[in-house]
């Protein structure tokens, strides 16, 4: 009786502290906003602010701009899903296989993943605007080593590369994880039955890592859709607002704009449309996983 009560209370001060973080972080915070998108709150004083109603969300779906971007946000999650979880998942299995130097490579991979995106979006910008010219001058192939940064469809795909240079060693180290625990019988099982490599990897390696793929979709989901320090720092939007996403149109609305109201609409609509993809994706994801 009396270890079971201490029990309780080791586990209280573990969750307490962080549920006092959670309400006074997250949650209040988020009821403030909802509250505050109801209003034509001005940024400061909430006292004096009228209630509008819908008004706001109204407005969000007459802001061409607005639609524009997350548009944009959409393309950038889909091309990142693929090419993030590709280029990890090749990695993993490069890395996993009995090559020598598997373990330095494994730091290098994952290296980019612990520079921040500030940091890794300047460094990029460099490479986009400076070295690429001075690449095409050298080699003579302008159509492909110019100013990335420039050019709308091209500064779109740059972000598409550093995010998935950023990202790609991340979810490897995931799939490291689940690769290493497929049960070594199983493999060899295969092994002995005559299955390829492909085969192996299709019918064995691919079905038992499924928990793997239902986590790091989930986080390169979520993270893609929330992209903004990269974005500020190599494109800052442009070229003509031709590459601002979802997370930058909402931070000028308050802050460049000062309709903070209608940027607490767009952040509801933003949170809803992430809740709903990534929890469709996660209960589907689930339901191809199988057990060993």
């Amino acid at each position: 009786m009396r270890r079971s009560l201490s029990n309780k209370w080791i586990a209280a001060a573990f969750i307490v502290p962080s549920l006092f973080i959670f309400i006074n972080v997250v949650l209040i915070p988020f009821v403030m906003g909802l509250v505050y998108s109801f209003t034509d709150w001005n940024g400061f004083a909430f006292a004096g602010s009228n209630f509008v109603g819908l008004s706001n969300y109204a407005q969000i779906f007459s802001d061409s701009k607005f639609m524009t971007a997350f548009g944009l946000t959409f393309q950038y999650a889909f091309f990142m899903i693929v090419l993030v979880n590709v280029i990890g998942l090749g990695l993993a299995m490069l890395v996993t296989s009995k090559i020598k130097t598997r373990n330095f490579l494994r730091s290098v991979y994952f290296l980019p993943n612990l520079i921040g995106g500030l940091i890794l979006g300047f460094i990029w910008k460099f490479v986009f605007t400076k070295f690429f010219v001075q690449v095409g001058d050298l080699v003579g192939s302008e159509s492909i080593f110019f100013d990335w940064l420039d050019h709308p469809t091209a500064a779109f795909w740059a972000l598409v590369v550093v995010g998935t240079w950023q990202m790609a060693g991340y979810v490897m180290i995931i799939y490291i994880a689940a690769i290493q625990s497929i049960s070594d019988e199983v493999l060899e099982a295969a092994d002995i039955d005559g299955a390829g490599k492909w085969y192996r990897f299709r019918k064995i390696v691919f079905p038992l890592i499924m928990p793997a793929f239902t986590i790091s979709l989930f986080l390169t989901l979520s993270g893609s859709f929330k992209q903004y320090d990269t974005n500020i720092s190599l494109t800052g939007g442009g070229p003509y607002g031709s590459t601002e996403l979802i997370t930058m149109d909402i931070f000028k609305t308050a802050f460049n704009l000062n309709q903070y109201a209608l940027a607490q609409a767009k952040a509801i609509v933003f949170f809803l449309v992430i809740l709903v993809v990534t929890v469709t994706q996660v209960v589907i994801s689930k339901k191809r996983e199988v057990e060993q």
